[in-house]
Order: C-alpha cells, then sequence, then structure tokens
C-alpha cells in the first residue's frame, strides 16, 4: 500500500513512544515504520485525500450508484429478475392497473424497470411475447393473442361436369340441403349429388317442352321446390324421388324460389311473386305486386319476418310477413338485381348486388331504412352468401372477369380473389356447415371451394366426423 509522506498521521509521536524498538534502529527508520503499522491498524478511520482505495472485488449498490451518467432514470426497490416476470403476468392477467401486494399495504406505487433504454422500442419485447403490443398497456403486453392471417385455398378441391347448365342470368339452379345434398337443375331434369357419399340420383324429368328455371330446398332438407319455365311450382319428396304436389299461378317462368318454414315464396317473369302455404290447399294465399320487370331473385330474413326482392327493374323490394305492397323500397342500383343476402350476425342488415351496368355490392339497414355503404366490385355481381360462422360474405361475378370474391365485413377488404371458371359465375350454394360453396358457371361446371372457417363451437371430433370431401377430383359427370 502506498504511503503519503506529505500527510502524515496526527498521532505519530504518541504512538512511537508507545513502540519497543531495537536500539540500532534510527529515527527516521523508526517514523517511517511507526506510519505503516499505524495505518494498518486504523485502516478503518484513514483515508488518503489524494489516493483511491481499491479493493478486490466490486458489488454494485443502487443506492450510490450514478444513473444520470448512463441516461437512465433511478427505481428504488424495484425487483428484477422472477419479480419483472411477476409484474408483466400481473398486468396481463389483471390489467395494467393492479397493484403489487406490497403496494397494498404500503401504498407504494412502482416505476418501470430502472434497466430500460431512454427512447423505448417495444418490437423487441413483442418478438418473443404470444401477446401483440398495445398503446394502453405495458409495453409488449396485450388482452388478445395475435392472430395469423386465414389461408384460403386459391383453387377449387373439386370439380363436377354439369351438361347443360344454362348460361342464363335470371335463373337460380344450385342449392345446397340441410341433409348435404345437392340438387342441379339441368335443362328439363333435376339432379341430387350427395356429398357424403359423391352418389347422383335423378330426381325427375319434367318433359321435353318444360325446363327447370330454379330449385330450392326446404329447411329441413327433405323436400325441394322447382320452377319451372311455363309458371308452375312443383314439390317433391327428396328421399322418396316423388312429387307430391304442382302449384299454378304464375303466367311465365318462376326464376326464383325462397322457403320461410311452410310458406313457399316464388318470383316470376310475370313481375309478380306468388305466397304459398303447402298446408293449405290453395295454390297461393297472397300476391305480392310491386316489381316493374322480372323477378330473379328473393331471399327470406333469417328471423322469417322479412322478404327481399331484387328485379330486373333494378329495384330492391322488402315486404313484411303480411304485407303485399312493398314496405321498403331502394332503388340505388342501376342494373337488374339478382344478388340479395341477409346477415345472419346483425338482425336487419341486408347486402345486394347489381348487374352489369352497375357491379356495385350495397348494404342496408332495414330496421332504420338507411344506406350503410357501397363497393364498386368492377364486374357484374351474380349472387351474395354470408357465412354464418365468421362475419364475412362472398360474391360471384359475372362480365368481365368471372371470379368469386371473398370479404371482410364490415371494412370490405378482400381476403381472396378466387378464379376458375371462363363463363360467368352465375349458382352459388353453401354447404350445410358453411365452410364449402359450390359455384356453377355457364362452362358447365360445378366447382367446390373451401373458403370460410369451421364454427368456433365445433368439436375436432364433429369436424373430423362431418362428411365433406377434400381430394382433388376432376371430370366426374354429374349425371
Amino acid at each position: 500500500m502506498e504511503v503519503d509522506e506529505e500527510d502524515p498521521p496526527k498521532n505519530l509521536s504518541s504512538s512511537s513512544s508507545q513502540l519497543n524498538l531495537p536500539p540500532s534502529m534510527n529515527r527516521p527508520t523508526v517514523s517511517l515504520e511507526t506510519q505503516r503499522i499505524n495505518r494498518l491498524i486504523d485502516s478503518n478511520r484513514y483515508h488518503s485525500p489524494s489516493k483511491p482505495i481499491y479493493s478486490d472485488r466490486f458489488i454494485p449498490s443502487r443506492s450510490g450508484s450514478n444513473f444520470a451518467l448512463f441516461g437512465l432514470e433511478p427505481s428504488p426497490n424495484k425487483e428484477d429478475g422472477p419479480g419483472s416476470y411477476a409484474g408483466m403476468l400481473r398486468t396481463v392477467m389483471f390489467g395494467p392497473d393492479t397493484p403489487e401486494k406490497r403496494d397494498v399495504v404500503t401504498g407504494f406505487s412502482p416505476s418501470r424497470n430502472i434497466f430500460r433504454y431512454k427512447t423505448e422500442t417495444q418490437q423487441p419485447v413483442n418478438s418473443f411475447s404470444p401477446f401483440s403490443g398495445s398503446d394502453e398497456a405495458s409495453p409488449g403486453v396485450s388482452r388478445s393473442p395475435v392472430k395469423s392471417a386465414r389461408n384460403i385455398l386459391k383453387s377449387a378441391y373439386k370439380v363436377l361436369d354439369a351438361p347443360a347448365l344454362q348460361d342464363d342470368f335470371y335463373l337460380n339452379l344450385v342449392d345446397w340441403s340441410a341433409q348435404n345434398v345437392l340438387a342441379v337443375g339441368l335443362a328439363n331434369c333435376v339432379y341430387l349429388w350427395n356429398a357424403c357419399t359423391s352418389k347422383v340420383t335423378k330426381l325427375c324429368d319434367i318433359g321435353i317442352d318444360e325446363s327447370v328455371c330454379s330449385v330450392s330446398w326446404a329447411l329441413r332438407g327433405t323436400h325441394l321446390a322447382i320452377g319451372t319455365s311455363s309458371g308452375t311450382v312443383e314439390i317433391w319428396d327428396a328421399l322418396r324421388c316423388r312429387r307430391i304436389r304442382t302449384m299454378e299461378g304464375h303466367r311465365l317462368r318462376v326464376g326464383a324460389l325462397a322457403w320461410s318454414s311452410s310458406v313457399l315464396s316464388s318470383g316470376s317473369r310475370d313481375k309478380s311473386i306468388l305466397q304459398r302455404d303447402i298446408r293449405c290447399q290453395e295454390d297461393h294465399v297472397s300476391k305480392l305486386t310491386g316489381h316493374k320487370s322480372e323477378v330473379c331473385g328473393i331471399k327470406w330474413s333469417y328471423d322469417n319476418r322479412e322478404l327481399a326482392s331484387g328485379g330486373n327493374d333494378n329495384k330492391l323490394l322488402v315486404w313484411n310477413q303480411h304485407s303485399t305492397q312493398p314496405v321498403l323500397r331502394y332503388c340505388e342500383h342501376t342494373a337488374a338485381v339478382k344478388a340479395i343476402a341477409w346477415s345472419p350476425h346483425l338482425h336487419g342488415l341486408l347486402a345486394s348486388g347489381g348487374g352489369t351496368a352497375d357491379r356495385c355490392i350495397r348494404f342496408w339497414n332495414t330496421t332504420t331504412n338507411t344506406s350503410l355503404s357501397c363497393v364498386d366490385t368492377s364486374s357484374q355481381v351474380c349472387n351474395l352468401a354470408w357465412s354464418k360462422n365468421v362475419n364475412e360474405l362472398v360474391s360471384t361475378h359475372g362480365y368481365s372477369q368471372n371470379q368469386i370474391i371473398v370479404w371482410k365485413y364490415p371494412t370490405m377488404t378482400k381476403l381472396a380473389t378466387l378464379t376458375g371458371h371462363t363463363f360467368r359465375v352465375l349458382y352459388l350454394a353453401v354447404s350445410p356447415d358453411g365452410q364449402t360453396i359450390v359455384t356453377g358457371a355457364g362452362d358447365e361446371t360445378l366447382r367446390f371451394w373451401n373458403v370460410f372457417p369451421s364454427p368456433k363451437s365445433q368439436s375436432r371430433r364433429a369436424k373430423s366426423a362431418h362428411c365433406h370431401l377434400v381430394e382433388q377430383q376432376s371430370g366426374e359427370i354429374l349425371r
């Protein structure tokens, strides 16, 4: 240890007198040795004013640290290690305003971790955390997990040939039942395709002088309504392949059908809509008049209280259960309105699409009688259908792109654009589980697409047990 001779201790003389020294040792030497010994003895009290004292190791002390030297803010009594993780875990589970246990007792409000940069960067924290960042919560902490974008296959997983499928915008020739059976009208015949077994059954042949213009399954999926070119409506028992009733009333072809419990609505080229109660002997119980041209689309709301109809007069009309005149009229479309769909998620939300001269999808609130939004699709809108599992919808298109688009509502961002048909995609139906759609076109093909997710409440066992085909098959003839 170095000795500073310019600043000797004040008790040097008294200490030297108490030492027993050999006679041969002179006074300067005695003075130097005495000084060294006293410094060793009184090391706890003596500090050199000009030389620092170094120890063999460094133990940091927060109370004596100069945080300002490193651009840090002091945070006394803040725990590191497990305490920091416990604080983040407590924030995730109980919210950012939940105090620590010791804070409830002492009233101490902890500050942030002292080991942080002056300019915070939250990206590294988020990259390691299973939670997304949030400005309102602590850095790197959020209430919900990060959701990845759903991958929608851009190609059809199954293709069926459908010879003689008509290329007519005003017809509705495809429908999917609750029993997982697809009905397709081909020329003057109706065929049934079982989605579980791939078995094809010819239901009927209505005659060489007739043609099928529309098909629609009853809610239970056991009976099928068929609209014909002569204006009649036939009811068939699909299990027995037997016609049980024929109803008249229209003078021209019936291109649109819709069920509401035991009531069947039929729209015709004669501009009228007939309400038919199959429990009654009469062919129809009421007649709705309001369109000035062919009725090409009709849909009942999910609560069966409102009926929406679209026509070649570019009008969208809304009726209630007992009205014979429309209660709401929407005239914003500039082309025929065939595409109509009620939202299963929000009462009174109605979507409609216009033809080639319009190309728009419009949304309406029938409860408040207001127009909500409009999206230009740049193509003829042929069909619309909502997903019953998520707040999304699908549209099919004709001139000029012949595409299928999956939309996210209400932002109306495109989740996927599907192509494959070479003619207008005039027909659309949704599977009973809400995951698959089938589309038909004038290219005489039916294409199956997986576009919507499964219901959140559906278990894995139910998903695996539910029958839907996933392998790519093409060239199978539906006949």
